[in-house]
């Protein structure tokens, strides 16, 4: 992607001091990335309704197969996720969910066709829809972070004989507590008043009727995202962006934000389709990821979560570790990371999901040879 239009940060709150500069010079961990990775194929599913999902494979071609889920929703995958995965045991899948990325059609270009039928029963079937065009059996491990692990749990309940293993990320339950910490009550004014008040400042300079719009800030959002005027909506997504983007990491780094704000192409999808689901529940019943954990007890199942995330709160993992357990799933593995906030890009979850990944490599190939 290119920056195509100057970032808006007017909405964006300024990092906290980093006197150690550890943005630049970030704490090293045990484990890092895999070396870059190319694609040995890529292409467009058609998979209906007006969408084309562009994906791509690399690894191992009778390897592990392994798809990774991204966040969001609309947050599009890069070639970097290829690399929380050992390329010598996993054949490796990545995708652009409905909407977002290289997918056709992306919001960026036309909104009201990235919009339909886009929600999770759609992208659950997607993922699927992908395995059998791929020849694939059946996925060893399904990898995802944020809403990326609300659709993973979302598919492995769906297609229970389907999945052998699960990696997640910044776990997301789609609770209705979990969209009004973070969009809804002012949760986040907690851990960073300034991130909170600035998101809600933006609705209020812009709106004729604070006293209704400030009692639905997602509503008020979706209005000026879906408006006629393109200025309102790149605005809009800047505003509600760049609040997420300034809670996401420990330490924030102010380029990568001004990348997304200058990027219509990541960024509109990144703030349309997530607005979309949240005002949606996550087209989730209330409570389902949680009460239907029996259905996926016999996975194995590693849960990586930073103590100091304050967009998908410690607690989500703690309840679906605990829900797990109770419900007998004989493999669950849930670390907690000291220090880190909630980007895949933070080093000490990076340095969990590695592990996670490889572990899991040791324990599906020793299933797969007995």
């Amino acid at each position: 992607f290119t920056m195509t239009s100057a970032a808006d940060t007017s909405y964006v709150s300024p990092p906290a001091s980093d006197a150690a500069n550890q943005v630049a010079n970030p704490v090293q961990y045990p484990r890092d990335l895999y070396p870059e990775l190319p694609c040995h194929e890529e292409g467009h599913l058609d998979v209906g309704d007006g969408h084309q999902l562009y994906y791509d494979v690399s690894g191992n071609p009778d390897g592990i197969p392994a798809i990774f889920l991204h966040g969001g929703p609309g947050g599009g995958i890069s070639p970097r996720v290829r690399r929380f995965f050992d390329p010598k045991v996993y054949k490796v899948v990545i995708f652009d969910q409905r909407g977002s990325g290289k997918s056709i059609p992306n919001a960026c270009d036309d909104l009201k066709a990235s919009l339909v039928e886009n929600n999770t029963p759609k992208l659950v079937s997607d993922i699927d829809a992908l395995r059998k065009h791929l020849n694939i059996d059946k996925w060893g491990l399904v990898l995802g972070g944020s809403w990326g692990s609300t659709l993973a749990l979302a598919y492995a309940q769906e297609y229970p004989t389907l999945v052998e293993s699960l990696v997640l990320r910044g776990v997301f339950l789609f609770g209705p507590d979990e969209v009004d910490y973070l969009f809804g009550n002012g949760g986040t004014y907690g851990q960073n008043p300034q991130a909170w008040e600035d998101y809600c400042r933006y609705i209020k300079d812009t709106s004729d009727d604070w006293e209704r719009e400030e009692k639905n800030l997602l509503g008020a959002y979706w209005n000026r995202l879906t408006s006629s005027d393109k200025a309102t909506r790149e605005a809009a997504a800047a505003a509600f962006v760049g609040y997420e983007l300034s809670i996401s990491k420990t330490y924030i780094d102010p380029a990568v934000i001004e990348e997304y704000l200058g990027t219509p192409s990541m960024l509109i999808p990144f703030a349309v389709m997530e607005v979309h689901y949240m005002l949606n529940a996550g087209f989730l019943r209330r409570g389902q990821l949680l009460d239907n954990v029996c259905k996926i007890s016999h996975l194995k199942v590693a849960i990586c979560h930073g103590r100091a995330d304050y967009v998908c709160q410690p607690q989500a993992a703690w309840r679906l570790n605990q829900a797990l357990r109770k419900a007998g799933c004989q493999y669950v593995d849930c670390e907690f990371v000291s220090g880190a906030g909630h980007s895949d890009t933070e080093p000490g979850l990076v340095d969990a999901m590695i592990r996670a990944t490889d572990k899991l490599a040791h324990e599906l190939k020793k299933k797969h040879m007995t």
